[in-house]
């Protein structure tokens, strides 16, 4: 699983069967601190919810596939999860406009 951030959509007037009715989107994975890693991907958008702009998971390779309704389909990478609030034990990550980010008391071993 990747960090990536959604940077637009891609539309095809003809899929595989089975991809039917799945949305893609390009995708620029990030690393972990959320810094453009390589060129954009396309990736089949499992949620059906993802959108421009917002912070997702990718699953590639098998993984990717496994993720949509029919499982044996020819895709490398699927969002699998839109990313609300990342819990960090290392402050230094660089936050995104449009999560929330908090440090975890309890991850890093403190009472609350």
């Amino acid at each position: 699983m990747k960090f990536g951030r959604v940077i637009g959509t891609l539309v095809a007037t003809q899929k595989y069967q089975g991809l039917e009715g799945v949305k893609f989107l390009v995708v620029q994975l990030l690393d972990r601190h959320l810094r453009p890693q390589g060129d954009p991907v396309i990736a089949a958008d499992a949620t059906a919810q993802a959108g421009p702009g917002e912070l997702v998971c990718v699953l590639g390779g098998r993984e990717a596939a496994l993720a949509l309704p029919k499982k044996f389909v020819p895709v490398d990478h699927t969002v699998a999860a839109i990313i609300d609030i990342v819990d960090l034990q290392d402050e230094k990550a660089l936050p995104p406009a449009n999560v929330r980010w908090r440090r975890n008391p309890s991850a890093a071993g403190e009472a609350g």
